[in-house]
């Protein structure tokens, strides 16, 4: 490793599009009608940061990171440029999407090649980034931070340099140490260490006892790992089913060092870097792609689902936008909802009823849908509509969704005959399916839809409950006109209001379903359990937040995934733990937002209760070990205070039926976030493992207030790995911390 190499170029060197990201240019940042100012952006020499021209006097830093971008959008495809640019500058518009909540980056270059100069060379850039492993990356990092450290750019490092390097990595030493440190180092006794010395260095630094100790066990012949030892180390610790051919295949692919690699050897630098590869991680990579049947009815999966999507904040006076739809979408969101209402100049609007919130157009918003429902999963969009419009504008509804969705928009049952059951993702792949009030029932969709043009339906206003839990008597819900035209759409999610289960089982459809809120779900969830997973057998369920939710906060989802809910809808816009397991569960298959539920909850034959468990398939008790072993470049808190280290601790939780909920947690270490070691045993007994998720959490202690969030990483117990595992860890919003992460060790024992 190069001390002051370019990770970030490694690969690239030569590549037209690099050299002219690195050469940079002249942007026209576009803000507003007023507010578009051209502005100087270029990558700089490190290839992991942008570097852009600011006129604000106290802005401290005119960068960002490549790591900070999510997407780079090409096209007038932010709220922005589509409000503030013309039609005919369509190709030379582009934004930089943020992760997190950062607003996008709209600007326009003076060229439509130039633009696609810039999105092309920023996209090969983020791609190569995200590709490097987290080995890379961690090298990557701190590299990047040796170079903030060395002040006057020398490429050699002073005591004083190494001290603030060793604080901006988030590790506090003490003099003598650092001293020791550096003096070790420091074989030219030149008073500063360069090249080889820089090297010895970082090797101390990186130097992980917990994997010397693994590695020494196994490396059995000439001090290294040949095949065989390996696949002893993955057969007895891993748990894996490799075959010697396996083993040989890996080594051939990670292995650096040529020597090594003709011998079929893993040096001890070949060992770490499993680690950082999917092999390695928590997450089982045959949980990776879609592996689950997804030609099963609708209902037999949970669906990944968004409550008011169309905001960006809270529900009293948040944005409404365009933005909030891709975002949800782009994360395997699968039901996003419209609230609809009559706007100025005959076009319905879409906003939070009776709050201040913003509003946006519902022919843009159907747009958006139409070009983003998918692009991160092939498996069908419900659009829940909450309709408050008027008859004329209901119509336009309808035309817009036929007009702009056209043939992924179902408007009629598959099928030439009337069906019995819901049809499966797999058959329902790129459709946009509606839910919505319907005036008739389906099966008048084979013989003339004979039905009124016009008739009243309740209307359903989830804003307004805020206002009825205030009241003592429950005010009777309001009446609206329903078109005909808008009512046709609604095929196989019709809304109906729930009464009992024992109502829903003689008199409700399969292609009818009910909202409930969230106190009446919790409600029923932990009075009804066994009828609510047998009614959601058949049958459709959404759950969404309670109004007085004011905030945007969210519920706990796994009470009602527990009941068999599938549409258990969530505040997307809200970064919380609830948002964190919502994540873990859509997690695998592919993140295409349908998990197939256990047999127990889709099979009549079953009674599963989650809250009284009784013998049956659910139950298959086993011991979970868990060992938090250590942490890797947890990231600093305060970066403005530099002498400010993180105290970290470790939180390990399982989430699921109510008997299997525990949480226990590490000690916190002082003042090191660099490469903390805990070696801290966890035992956990999971009587459904089908239902349980693992969750683990990171935070930065503290003795006078509430522990700060560093990290977290949530996944289904069912798609944990065994063995000595990397588990990564993501940030509040969901995005990876490139270069953090934990080491544990996995062991799973059936009762």
């Amino acid at each position: 490793m190069e001390p002051d190499g370019n990770l970030g170029k490694h690969g690239l060197e030569g590549d037209e599009e690099l050299q002219f990201l690195l050469q940079g240019g002249e942007l026209t940042k576009v803000k507003s009608d007023s507010w578009q100012k051209k502005r100087l952006y270029r990558l700089q020499e490190d290839c992991e940061t942008m570097w852009h021209e600011s006129n604000k006097f106290f802005k401290k830093c005119n960068t960002f990171s490549i790591d900070d971008i999510d997407s780079v959008r090409q096209g007038r495809g932010s709220e922005g440029l589509m409000k503030y640019t013309d039609d005919s500058l369509e190709e030379c518009c582009f934004s930089i999407i943020f992760k997190g909540k950062r607003k996008n980056l709209d600007l326009m270059a003076s060229s439509p090649e130039e633009a696609k100069l810039w999105v092309s060379g920023l996209e090969k850039v983020i791609t190569h980034m995200d590709n490097l492993n987290s080995q890379q990356k961690s090298e990557h990092w701190i590299i990047s931070c040796m170079r903030k450290a060395d002040k006057n750019g020398d490429n050699r490092m002073t005591l004083k340099e190494l001290k603030h390097f060793l604080r901006q990595i988030n590790i506090e030493v003490d003099d003598t140490h650092a001293t020791m440190l550096f003096e070790k180092c420091d074989t030219s006794r030149s008073g500063t260490l360069e090249g080889d010395e820089i090297k010895e260095f970082y090797e101390l630094l990186t130097y992980r006892e917990e994997i010397e100790v693994i590695y020494g066990k196994y490396a059995l012949t000439e001090d290294q790992m040949s095949a065989a030892d390996l696949l002893k180390f993955l057969k007895t610790e891993q748990m894996e089913s490799w075959s010697l051919e396996d083993a040989e295949n890996f080594i051939e692919k990670y292995e650096r060092d040529q020597t090594a690699k003709q011998k079929k050897h893993l040096t001890k630098d070949g060992f770490l870097r499993y680690f950082s590869q999917k092999e390695g991680s928590i997450f089982n990579p045959v949980h990776q792609p879609v592996y689950q049947d997804m030609s099963q009815p609708l209902n037999h999966y949970f669906i990944s689902s968004s409550h008011n999507t169309y905001l960006m904040e809270d529900q009293l006076k948040g944005p409404s936008s365009t933005e909030a739809y891709i975002r949800a979408l782009s994360k395997g969101c699968r039901c996003v909802e419209l609230d609809i209402w009559d706007g100025p100049d005959g076009e319905p609007l879409i906003y939070h009823g009776h709050t201040l919130t913003s509003r946006v157009l519902f022919k843009d918003v159907i747009k958006a849908i139409r070009d983003y429902a998918f692009k991160a999963s092939e498996y069908p969009v419900i659009l829940s509509l909450e309709n408050h419009c008027s008859v004329e504008q209901q119509k336009l509804m309808a035309h817009y969704m036929i007009s702009i969705l056209g043939s992924a928009l179902l408007t009629q049952p598959l099928g030439n005959g009337m069906p019995s059951a819901l049809p499966s993702p797999q058959e329902l792949k790129r459709r946009i399916l509606v839910k919505g009030k319907r005036l008739n029932k389906l099966d008048a969709a084979f013989n003339n839809n004979n039905t009124a043009d016009v008739d009243s339906v309740s209307e359903e206003d989830e804003a307004a409950e805020v206002k009825e839990n205030d009241q003592k008597t429950k005010p009777k819900k309001s009446k609206i006109k329903l078109a005909k035209e808008l009512s046709d759409l609604v095929i196989y999610c019709k809304s109906v209001h729930f009464n009992s289960f024992e109502h829903a089982k003689e008199k409700q459809a399969f292609y009818e379903m009910a909202s409930f809120k969230e106190s009446k779900a919790k409600h029923l969830a932990e009075n009804s359990a066994s009828a609510f997973v047998h009614h959601n057998m058949d049958k459709l369920s959404r759950i969404y937040p309670a109004g007085s939710r004011t905030d945007s906060s969210n519920y706990n989802p796994v009470p009602m995934w527990n009941a068999g809910c599938q549409i258990v809808a969530l505040n997307f816009q809200t970064p919380c733990k609830q948002m964190d397991l919502n994540q873990g569960r859509f997690l695998p298959n592919g993140k295409c937002g349908y998990i197939l539920k256990p047999e127990f909850m889709r099979n009549p034959d079953f009674r599963f209760d989650p809250n009284n468990l009784t013998k049956g398939p659910w139950l298959r008790r086993k011991t979970l070990h868990i060992m938090v072993i250590s942490a890797q470049q947890l990231p600093k808190l305060n970066k403005d205070k530099p002498k400010s280290i993180v105290d970290p601790l470790v939180r390990v939780e399982i989430c699921g039926v109510a008997a299997d909920r525990a949480s226990q947690q590490t000690p916190h270490i002082n003042n090191n976030g660099f490469n903390p070691t805990w070696n801290k045993n966890f035992q956990f007994i999971i009587n459904v493992p089908e239902l349980a998720m693992v969750r683990f959490e990171v935070e930065d202690y503290d003795t006078a207030s509430a522990n700060d969030f560093i990290g977290q990483y949530a996944l289904p117990f069912t798609s944990m790995q065994y063995g000595y595992r990397r588990v990564p860890l993501l940030t509040k919003s969901g995005g990876i911390i490139p270069s953090a992460g934990l080491f544990v060790h996995i062991m799973a024992l059936d009762n």
